[in-house]
């Protein structure tokens, strides 16, 4: 506002001098009073245009008007309707924009209407009348530009503002979904392995006196079972610190398809008599699928020993179809709570499940889980070879 307030008073000052130097003169229409009073009136116009645009345009109107009524003749403050013609194109609302519009196109031609030139022809009229239009008609086009132009800015920076949002919400969830995926696989491995160590350990206190053997050999299934739990979670250790320079050598492969048949002989060692079947053709699936065919199976298992009983035995079959994996995990104990596969869990527990279903979604395939008609338990899964889109 102070930068127009001093263009403001330029233009008074420029007006003023004119309309002083022309007072008297032959030609000359109006008195030098009511020149001064206009001149004030459209310089407020050019101070304020910023902070009341529609209202100036309207004051400029009005000032127009009384020029044609008062007979007062064009003077050097009429510059003003030029800026405000602009200004309300470019910041003010639609309607002022459209009224500054109309008005400018109309301005020129009534003021030759009012004050003709005497020395020209009425071609030359009509001539003098359009070239003195397209003023008006620049202002306001620059003007409307100038609009557009801010509104595309304004719509980058709202753009630039949601890509930032949805780049952190997507941040967001990627983080989550890598902490459910790394919490999925310490819970496949502290449940089988501790599970495993738990019950090796209770045999090893029962039998330590009377079959020093058997207890020695319960103390080193304890241990390499351990020992694998351990590898795996350094395994997981690496997956978190990506990047960065580890001793010790190189991290353990990830469990996959043939390593099922250890964990079924760990299984059997730790006193849980398993059948185990491959039906098909062997051959090569994606890591992703190995990975969650051996984490179904272990899951399985680890419920059969803490939930089964003990007596309960466990069958495991694998299937190998044309285009795909089968699983089917059943065993004869007396089964899992109902709350644990059918509400995903209560008070902290269940999460086996939650996980499997997890992990056989990520590769696109089903699975089943519940108990068997002639008692037990059974899980159920089939994992197509086509990754999931």
């Amino acid at each position: 506002m102070w930068v127009d307030g001093f263009w403001a008073l330029v233009l008074l000052g420029l007006s003023s001098v004119s309309a002083v130097a022309v007072e008297g003169t032959p030609d000359h229409h109006g008195s030098l009073g009511a020149a001064l009073a206009v001149s004030v009136v459209l310089c407020v116009t050019v101070a304020l245009r910023r902070r009341m645009p529609e209202k100036m345009v309207l004051l400029a109107a009005a000032a127009g008007l009384a020029q044609l009524i008062g007979n007062v003749e064009t003077l050097v403050a009429d510059f003003a309707m030029l800026v405000i013609v602009y200004t309300v194109a470019a910041i003010g609302a639609r309607w002022a924009s459209r009224f500054a519009l109309a008005g400018g196109m109309c301005a020129a031609t009534l003021a030759q209407i009012r004050w003709p030139e005497e020395r020209a022809s009425a071609w030359g009229q009509i001539a003098l009348a359009v070239f003195q239009t397209v003023p008006f008609a620049l202002a306001w086009v620059l003007g409307d530009s100038m609009r557009t132009r801010r509104a595309y800015f304004a719509q980058l920076e709202e753009r630039a503002a949601r890509l930032e949002k949805e780049r952190e919400a997507q941040a967001q969830v990627a983080v989550a979904a890598e902490r459910a995926r790394i919490a999925r696989e310490l819970h496949d491995v502290v449940a089988h392995n501790v599970s495993v160590m738990v019950v090796q350990a209770d045999g090893a206190a029962y039998v330590l006196d009377a079959a020093p053997d058997q207890a020695k050999k319960a103390l080193e299934t304890i241990s390499s079972t351990g020992r694998q739990a351990l590898a795996e979670m350094r395994r997981l250790l690496g997956v978190l610190r990506t990047g960065e320079h580890q001793e010790g050598g190189e991290y353990v492969p990830q469990p996959d398809v043939e390593q099922i048949e250890d964990l079924v002989e760990q299984c059997r060692e730790s006193g849980l008599p398993v059948d185990f079947r491959i039906e098909g053709t062997p051959r090569p699936l994606p890591s992703g699928v190995e990975l969650t065919a051996y984490r179904i199976v272990q899951e399985a298992l680890t419920n059969t020993r803490k939930h089964g009983g003990p007596n309960a035995g466990a069958s495991v079959r694998l299937v190998y179809f044309d285009d795909g994996l089968g699983l089917l995990v059943e065993d004869d104990g007396k089964g899992a709570p109902h709350e644990l596969y059918e509400d995903g869990g209560v008070d902290g527990q269940g999460h086996g499940l939650i996980g499997m279903r997890e992990r056989v979604g990520m590769v696109g395939g089903t699975l089943d889980a519940g108990p068997r008609p002639g008692g037990g338990f059974r899980i159920s899964a089939l994992l197509p070879l086509k990754p999931a889109h």
